[in-house]
This record gives C-alpha cells, structure tokens and sequence, in this order.
C-alpha cells in the first residue's frame, strides 16, 4: 500500500490578510494617546478636582467628598493611557486582536483623565452619580432602539426607520397618556405607533423589494412631517388637552436603591428603564437560547437554506420586523413619560441614527449594542454635565461630543466585523 505524502497547506495572501488582526484600534488608540498627552501634558490644568459621589442621595453609606490634584492625577493618566496604546500596537504586532475589556479600561482611563482636566481648579463639584444617572436616563431610547435594530438586521432587514419608530412613539404616547390620564395606556400605545411604522416598512422591503435603506430614510421624513405639522397645528392649541401627560414617577427597590452609585444608578429608576433592563435580558436569551432565535438568525443569514427546512422567510422578517417596531417604539415613550413630559417637534434628535451606529458598534450583538449605547448616552449627559461646571471646553464641542464619538466609535473601534449575510437583501422565492 502506497503512503501518501501531506502535502503542506498554502495560504494565500488575501487570506493571510484576513487572518491577522485590523489595525483600526491600535491606530484609534495611538491617535487618543496623542490627544491625552497634548491635553493632559502640554495643556495641563493645575488646581483642584472636586469629586463627589452620594451627596444628592440618601442613604445610610455616603462618600465624603473626594480632592483631586489635578496636574499630577493628569500627567499619570496620560502616561498610562500612552502605555496601554503601546500594548495594543504590540498585540496587533504578534497578531493578537485587542481583548474588549482592554479597550473598556483605555476608555475609563481617557474619560477620567478629560473629566479631572476639565474640572480642575473650578469652583464646582462634578458629581458622578448625577453624570451616570443622566447617562442611563440618554441611553434608555437608544437601547430600546438598538435592541430593535439587532432584531431586524439578523432576521435581515435594515432598519433604518428607528429614527421614525422612536419619533412616532414619542408622539403617540404623549397624546394617548394625556387624555387617558393613564402612563400604562401611553406605553402600549407607543407601542403600537412603533408597530405601524415597522408594518409600512415590512410591505415596502419584504413584500415589495424596496430598496431597504431608502424607505427607511423616507419613513423618518415621513413621521417627522406629520408629527411636525400635527404638532404646530394642532397640539400647541391644546397643550392642557393633548400635550401634557403625567410625570412618571421614580419606583426605587428598598434597600438596593440606597446602595452608594449603584443604588440610584439602576435600583432607583422609572418603569420605562426597568422595562429596558427586562428587554435586553429576554432579546439577548431569546436570540441565542431559544428556537425562536435560531430560525430568526437563519433567515438573516441563509434564507434559501432556512426556507429548504420549512421556514416561511417573508412571515418571519415580516412579524420580527413587527416585534421590532413594539421595543423601538417603547423606546420613544421614553422621551416623553420618562423624560421631559410634552412632546416636541423632532425631539428625538437623531437618535434612532445613534441607535444604529450603535447596533454596528456591537457588532449586532444586543448586550455589545447595549453597553455601546451607553456610551453614546454619556457623551450627550457630559456635555450638560460640563455646561453646568462652567468647563473651559468650548459649548460647541460639547453640543458635538456625541456625534464626534459615535463617528470615531464606528470608524475607529468596531475593527473588522461582518454583519448578517442576507441583511438588506430581499429575498424571492425562486
């Protein structure tokens, strides 16, 4: 019997290519290294960073205030953040991926060194808790609408009309709350709002084979109009009858709410926010736990095979779409029974564009999505935050920060990822 050599195994250049890891964060890092040394090196601030924690809370534990030196604390934080971009060249180098966790701690580190910065020496107090309390309370419709987003884009439909879905509910749930007096009737009625504009969405691109991103685009400038012209028309003339729903009130767990920073961070919010916690739980299980999650990511990213098996396709983008619309459009309550009261035009203010950016950012992953979300939600509270400081950081920078971070995040962070095969292909049964 004749043995029969191995023979080695070739790799060609486009794949060894793809094998190694991108140099995206290396370089994103590096270029936020400089921009910490510049700050925090050759414009250092010196003076006092007043720092406290639980001085709005009540509770049996409370931090005493914290003094930062600022010009040290500064130079430190800049040489650490130097190091660690170091380290992911040097990872990238050996052909390792920079870990997730890494990046977290890079972007602690850069946060507290700009927040000591902008802070030194001023006579004000930034207070943590208040930031990140305000930073969930932002966050809470991007979530919702990130976690929409995910949905669609893995049963393989674009959503591009998050922006619309959020605005839409927005609007609805304001008039529904107001003359029902009842918050619970405002949510569901959000709801639905988010579930009609995810139907006109469903017909076009899955019925109709519409270009996914374009009726998504015309979608959100369908809503924005009518909500705009009802809005002018009619709801300002009757701001007390249409326009003034009930404050929803804050539920706080006893004893969890009392926790310093944690407590009123997550155990001391309104029922839209716990609503969101329980949302992200049930779509991170459902989507990869259970069947329903199985044939949802099939139709995303096979749809000839997953319909060989017996899945209706269009039935599943169609209802999933739909399912959608009902988190997204939850989200929009957000803005108005949790948030500011009245509804007013165009309030969500580009959002649902966040909300997406975000759904890249976490690479179509709804916990990834999730805690990008978050961070995009901080970027928009810090730049109130600051405001009240009197920071030295121009107004229009801060107005900006948001949108800046979202561009950098998605071009910068996000690295290489591939999202769901057949997203925004429509699919015809041949």
């Amino acid at each position: 019997m004749t043995a029969v050599a191995a023979q080695p195994t070739t790799v060609s250049a486009e794949e060894s290519s793809a094998l190694r890891p991108p140099w995206k964060t290396p370089i994103a890092l590096a270029v936020f290294a400089l921009l910490s040394i510049v700050l925090l090196i050759v414009f250092v601030r010196k003076g006092t960073s007043h720092v406290e924690f639980t001085a709005n809370q009540k509770g049996a534990v409370q931090i005493p205030l914290v003094n930062v030196a600022g010009a040290p604390t500064e130079i430190a934080l800049a040489i650490l953040i130097a190091l660690m971009a170091i380290g992911s060249i040097l990872l990238t180098r050996l052909g390792r991926r920079t870990p997730l966790w890494y990046i977290a701690i890079f972007a602690i580190l850069f946060v507290a060194g700009f927040l000591v910065w902008a802070s030194a020496g001023l006579s004000g107090q930034l207070n943590v808790t208040d930031l990140l309390t305000g930073a969930v309370a932002i966050s809470t419709a991007l979530i919702f609408g990130a976690l929409g987003g995910v949905i669609t884009e893995r049963v393989g439909v674009v959503n591009v009309a998050i922006e619309g879905q959020l605005l839409m509910g927005a609007f609805v749930s304001a008039i529904v709350a107001t003359v029902t007096h009842s918050l619970v009737a405002g949510i569901v009625a959000a709801a639905v709002a988010g579930v009609l504009v995810s139907f006109l969405l469903g017909v076009f691109a899955i019925k109709y084979a519409v270009n996914q991103v374009i009726i998504g685009v015309v979608l959100n400038l369908l809503v924005a109009g009518l909500t705009t012209f009802i809005y002018q028309d009619v709801l300002l003339n009757n701001i007390t009858a249409l326009n003034n729903p009930p404050a929803m009130p804050r539920l706080p767990i006893p004893g969890l709410s009392e926790i310093p920073v944690l407590g009123p961070l997550l155990f001391d919010q309104n029922a839209i926010v716990y609503l969101m916690y329980v949302a992200v739980a049930a779509v991170t299980v459902g989507l990869f736990r259970t069947r329903w999650g199985l044939r949802l990511r099939a139709v995303g990213e096979h749809p000839q095979a997953a319909d060989t098996v017996g899945i209706n396709v269009s039935r599943t983008r169609f209802w999933n779409v739909a399912l959608a619309g009902v988190i997204v459009g939850v989200g929009g309550a957000s803005f108005t029974l949790g948030g500011v009261g009245a509804f007013g035009a165009n309030m969500t203010n580009g959002a649902g564009y966040i909300a997406l950016a975000a759904v890249i950012f976490g690479g179509w992953n709804p916990i990834r999505a999730t805690l990008a979300a978050l961070l995009f939600g901080f970027t928009e509270n810090l730049q109130s935050v600051l405001g009240t400081l009197n920071s030295p950081v121009p107004n229009d920078f801060l107005l900006m920060l948001p949108y800046v971070v979202t561009i950098l995040a998605v071009a910068g962070f996000v690295g290489r990822v591939r999202g769901p095969a057949a997203s925004g292909r429509p699919y015809i049964k041949s």
